[in-house]
């Protein structure tokens, strides 16, 4: 996005940060908003202590580069993950250059940095500015048009990695999915599967008709069948994921027509022997009935094609987000639900899993959890009776939490040295 506004004549002298805009008054409200995120004091301290003292030279990661140059399309979590061997500490890295760093939520490409090493300690500094001159403090000159990366929020990941997901996972409770407005009919009759661009008729519950006015929704996704999500550990029903399968508008809403119905009639035939034939039914036996007359929906987009009994529930507002990876302030003993997809057994780098652990248990967007492989059970063939061992959980890899529900979370699997099973653990990073 792009956004441009008269230019100052006024120069503006400040040190050359990593993650602040170049002009900030002028980003758009929505953006300035979004990266507005408080950050936490844990994290603050954390960060004004290594601005304070650097950080360990052991902490850089083997290849850590002499000097970088912040580009279009960068990631905290990847210029984090250049300088330090665990990507998702970003605190370090924001208080490697906390006098320059005000805020960890956005990304300026264009910037220079330069690793300095003091001893046993490390610090990030501005190297070079716009005038080309060596320093800290560099002249910068107010540009005419600003672009903001992203909508404004500093994107922690690469955002197609997630996108896809807001919109499709959903959990909720049995009841919900049951009381939600149902596919009942095509506006084709002889066809049984609607796709982009076709026309569906919906019914909700008799006591909530789905119906058309002002402040209620017109925009709605559609799932299928809910898909229950079980606790590994304790057999409970966490929630029900649905599947999604697209989205559509609603044009009408429900309503009811008075018909006038015919009784039914048997057409004449020849009697049985003593057999008495009912009459032919006339004008005044014909009763009026009013009949439901269903909601009409558009298509707008299908990730499958819909049918008859897919549910409707309403658009949720659509949120800016931004992913900050932080370690989570509570301890965490989580399990994997399931894997995200149909049919998929196994996750690895950049899959979804679903945990059991969400908003009521501390889970939030950005936190960074441990992976660990559950250790099977296996025999011991070096006795004769061939005793059952329980082999040790192993560290597997790291993962972030991006969309959290009341009771699971769905999150993204960043590293993984072997496949991510349901069952295995998730716990803070030590």
């Amino acid at each position: 996005m792009k956004h441009t506004f008269p230019g100052a004549t006024r120069a503006l002298t400040a040190p050359v940060s990593l993650l602040v805009a170049a002009i900030w008054i002028a980003l758009p409200a929505q953006a300035q908003q979004a990266s507005q995120r408080p950050v936490s004091p844990q994290q603050r301290a954390t960060a004004q202590q290594v601005a304070a003292a650097g950080v360990p030279v052991s902490a850089l990661a083997p290849n850590a580069p002499e000097a970088y140059t912040v580009r279009r399309g960068d990631t905290l979590w990847g210029i984090s993950g250049k300088f330090l061997k665990s990507a998702w500490r970003w605190p370090e890295l924001w208080g490697m250059n906390l006098q320059d760093i005000r805020n960890p939520h956005l990304i300026y490409p264009g910037q220079q940095l330069y690793l300095e090493r003091v001893g046993d300690r490390a610090f990030l500094r501005a190297r070079k500015g716009t005038d080309g001159q060596e320093g800290d403090t560099v002249r910068v000159s107010p540009r005419n048009r600003v672009e903001v990366l992203g909508g404004g929020p500093l994107p922690t990941l690469a955002p197609h990695l997630i996108e896809p997901f807001l919109a499709e996972p959903l959990v909720v409770d049995d009841d919900t999915f049951k009381r939600a407005p149902r596919i009942v009919a095509l506006a084709e009759r002889d066809r049984v599967l609607v796709g982009k661009g076709d026309r569906a008729y919906v019914r909700g519950p008799a006591d909530a008709p789905l119906l058309s006015a002002p402040g209620l929704p017109t925009e709605f996704r559609v799932f299928r069948t809910a898909k229950p999500l079980k606790d590994p550990v304790s057999g409970e029903i966490l929630g029900y994921e649905g599947q999604y399968v697209g989205q559509a508008h609603l044009v009408r809403g429900e309503s009811e027509s008075e018909e006038v119905l015919a009784p039914s009639y048997d057409p004449p035939r020849t009697p049985a022997a003593g057999e008495r034939m009912s009459e032919p039914p006339t004008e005044a036996d014909a009763r009026r009935n009013l009949l439901p007359v269903p909601a009409t929906i558009d298509v707008v987009s299908s990730k499958e094609e819909m049918r008859a009994g897919d549910r409707l529930l309403p658009e949720p507002p659509r949120e800016y987000r931004s992913y900050v990876p932080h370690a989570p302030d509570i301890p965490v003993d989580a399990r994997v639900v399931s894997i995200y997809g149909d049919s998929v057994r196994f996750a690895g780098k950049n899959q979804i899993v679903v945990i059991n652990k969400g908003l009521r248990d501390g889970i939030e967007n950005g936190q960074v959890l441990s992976l660990q492989s559950t250790g099977g059970h296996v025999a011991d063939k070096t006795e004769r009776s061939r005793p059952l061992m329980k082999l040790p959980d192993e560290r597997n890899g790291i993962a972030m939490v991006f969309r959290p529900f009341d009771r699971v979370a769905y999150v993204l699997v960043m590293e993984a040295a072997r496949p991510v099973a349901v069952g295995d653990k998730l716990t803070e990073p030590r």
